[in-house]
């Protein structure tokens, strides 16, 4: 039975160059040319505000209303804010700082900070909120020394600003200042006259300056000051509009959550809007309970023409969208493309996705992703062509080339181009490392062909080099794929896995339980039950017993499925690493930590809890 056809979408030819080296490397090119780009990110705010001062950027819910901003109206509140930067001496060897999370008032600062060219450092909020001893914070703070540091609600971050040493910078707090600290209100940065010397500024303004920094963790938890440049910015968005004509046809309006301090929220989806002259909802849901009802609550007024997530942010929307009429009818109403990012999209997800799109359009809505790092501001590949499954992560975007280098079984990714990070500040070592004789940016993911007589057809994700490990068979356990096909497998009650066996005989699986779906499993048990009881019901360890049993099902030797399994209440902590600034699950961090459960793991499966399959 052959399926709907997609709705029409005007794309970029799917076309690649293939040089193939006598080493074995081969380095892919678009065959599309880099046209020229901006300056600095600043000529787009310049641009939309000369010829679209009127048209809403920005908009952020304030109880049942949305408060909007115009280009216009950005434009001057940047150009205020940025001549009271430089009133402060402000510098990259002084940037600001923001602690906060999305806000018009951090997109102010943003915007401001970079029009005149001091570096901008938003700090993921989890580093202040849910972190016992706020020690990455800390660490941002004595490498960065801030001139300035920005936190919306002063009460929220009473506790970060009142523990850490911020260098004597300057504390500008939106509201809510705590009792006896020395701050500035934020209102007082737009009152600040604008004239000749943010002129000046901005004209000094180049490809090279810096706009930011981003920070990773990386594998070891110490986080990492990528420096951002004007270039990187502005030459990754000039290669998304090549790729994606249709941004020039209609102006994007986007509803989105994600955060400002990684570099898919910020330097992707924001400056997306910004480059394109569209229109930003600034999402205050999350994809977890409590907080997915805002917005669902936000979509029902707001119709996206590109709407952005994480495959978890859709595990939690499509419930929603599945049984209310209202919502599905705004969400496809004027729906373009169906991006995600982060992993890859689980394929029963994939398909409940399309399945929404026919029941209410008769089509199906092009679903794409794209693949990168904050090192490279992000976008490397894109896929700007119609695909089946998740897995598929495009072509080389215009002026970037990737390399694929054999290593062990795999095909390492290596990425050089404009949009790739000159290095990690004030950490030569770190920066050396990071780059190989050629200057290409080792970014430790794996690739493949989706179709080896065919590379036009695209890359696939094979997952990180460093996760893969061997059983004592010899035989490797690409750890991503794996990963994938379990969580599909195992929905709803898996909100995440790690995959184990290095030198065991048996592959296994740590399961971070999804509360919510293990809770469905078990209706007549009291909602207040704990978690550990829900667990270990028999319902609960027969699904993942299941699911178990369809992941081997599927076939291939002993290294594609896993023959034991162990459901943990605890979720992953941020404070130990097990939770990336990406949101991805640290693998190496989790089996470090849990390598008790580990042993437990590979104990008779009777035992504490695990369950085995044959």
């Amino acid at each position: 039975m052959s399926k709907a056809p997609f709705a029409s979408l005007h794309f970029a030819p799917a076309t690649v160059d293939v040089e193939r080296r006598a080493d074995g490397a081969q380095v892919l090119r678009s065959p599309q040319l880099l046209q020229p780009y901006a300056r600095c990110i600043g000529e787009h705010l310049e641009r939309w505000a000369r010829e679209a001062p009127e048209r809403c950027f920005l908009a952020e819910r304030v109880g049942a209303v949305w408060r909007r901003l115009t280009f216009g109206e950005a434009l001057t509140q940047a150009r205020s804010i940025g001549a009271a930067l430089l009133a402060r001496g402000l510098s990259a060897e002084r940037p600001a700082m923001v602690l906060s999370d999305n806000s018009i008032d951090h997109a102010l600062l943003m915007l401001g900070a970079m029009h005149v060219g001091v570096p901008v450092a938003p700090v993921s909020p989890a580093y202040s909120l849910m972190s016992k001893d706020c020690a990455k914070v800390k660490g941002i703070a004595g490498l960065l020394k801030p001139g300035l540091v920005y936190a919306a609600d002063g009460a929220k971050f009473a506790g970060v600003l009142g523990s850490v040493d911020f260098g004597g910078a300057e504390i500008v707090l939106g509201t809510n200042a705590p009792a006896g600290m020395k701050w500035t209100p934020f209102s007082e940065l737009l009152q600040q006259q604008a004239g000749a010397e943010v002129d000046r500024a901005f004209a000094a303004v180049g490809p090279d300056t810096i706009a930011k920094f981003l920070f990773t963790s990386g594998s070891t938890g110490e986080p990492k000051g990528v420096i951002n440049t004007q270039r990187m910015l502005c030459s990754n968005q000039q290669a998304v509009t090549q790729l994606w004509p249709f941004l020039d046809e209609k102006p994007p309006v986007i509803l989105d959550w994600l955060p400002w301090n990684h570099t898919f929220g910020a330097n992707h989806n924001f400056n997306i809007v910004l480059a394109n002259g569209g229109t930003l909802y600034i999402d205050d849901g999350k994809p977890v309970p409590g907080l997915i009802e805002k917005t669902v609550a936000n979509l029902r007024e707001v119709s996206p023409t590109i709407y952005f997530n994480v495959p978890r942010g859709y595990d939690a929307l499509i419930p929603f969208l599945e049984k209310d009429d209202v919502l599905r009818k705004s969400f496809f109403r004027d729906l373009q493309l169906i991006f995600y990012a982060a992993a890859a999209l689980p394929q029963n997800l994939w398909e409940k996705l399309e399945d929404l799109s026919i029941r209410e359009r008769g089509k199906r809505t092009v679903m794409v992703s794209s693949w990168g790092a904050t090192e490279t501001a992000p976008m490397v590949t894109s896929v700007h062509f119609e695909i089946d499954r998740a897995g598929v992560i495009g072509l080389p975007a215009p002026g970037t080339e990737v390399k694929l280098v054999p290593n062990e079984n795999k095909l390492e990714l290596r990425v050089r181009g404009p949009n790739v990070t000159p290095g990690y500040w004030k950490r030569p070592d770190l920066t050396q490392a990071a780059f190989d004789e050629e200057g290409f940016y080792r970014i430790g993911d794996a690739g493949r062909f989706a179709d080896p007589n065919d590379p036009a057809r695209g890359i696939e994700f094979d997952g990180r080099i460093a996760e893969d490990f061997k059983l004592m068979s010899g035989v490797w356990v690409h750890v991503g794929a794996l990963r994938v096909k379990a969580l599909a497998a195992l929905a709803p009650l898996a909100q995440d896995i790690v995959v184990a066996g290095h030198d065991r005989e048996e592959a296994g699986f740590l399961v971070f339980a999804n509360p919510a779906g293990c809770r469905g499993l078990c209706p007549d048990l009291p909602a207040d039950a704990p978690l550990e009881q829900v667990l270990a019901d028999a319902r609960v360890t027969g699904r993942l017993k299941e699911g178990m049993a369809m992941v081997k099902q599927e076939g291939g030797g002993s290294s594609t499925y896993a023959t034991r399994a162990l459901l943990m209440a605890e979720p992953p902590s941020i404070d130990a690493n097990e939770i990336t600034d990406k949101g991805y699950i640290n693998q190496r961090a989790v089996l470090a930590r849990r390598a008790a459960l580990v042993e437990r793991l590979y104990s008779e499966p009777s035992a504490g809890g695990v369950i085995g399959i044959n």
